[in-house]
């Protein structure tokens, strides 16, 4: 039978509407719409590179928890309500993606807050 568990991250949003920040299922890590709330602190930046570098950090402490990292990452979704936000965002995705060139899709659509400027899903296979 294929090993399947949840992994949360603490965030409030968690328990309110009944998800995980990602689910590991056998070789595969399915990482949650991820937005830019430090959860430590129930925060968010109002700027969009701060907000995505934070996104990223949420992501990869997930994968690090599921025993993968950046490097393992195959599929990422990009949401923003503004398209205009997304090529500001380029310099930190690339720092994280740019070696590893997974599949990509940018979406403009509205989020479940509007502090939110961007959110970030990504699927990932473990070595």
């Amino acid at each position: 039978m294929t090993e399947r568990y949840a992994i949360l991250s603490g965030s409030i949003f968690e328990e309110e509407i009944g998800y995980a920040r990602a689910v590991v299922d056998g070789d595969r890590v399915h990482v949650s719409g991820t937005t830019g709330f430090d959860y430590t602190t129930m925060t968010i930046s109002d700027d969009v590179v701060e907000q995505t570098e934070q996104c990223l950090r949420n992501i990869e402490s997930a994968l690090t928890q599921a025993g993968c990292s950046f490097a393992d990452v195959v599929r990422v979704r990009y949401m923003l309500p503004e398209r205009a936000d997304f090529e500001h965002c380029w310099p930190a995705l690339r720092h994280h993606f740019g070696a590893v060139r997974p599949a990509a899709t940018m979406i403009v659509c509205g989020l479940s807050d509007p502090r939110m400027r961007i959110e970030i899903e990504v699927d990932a296979r473990r070595p």
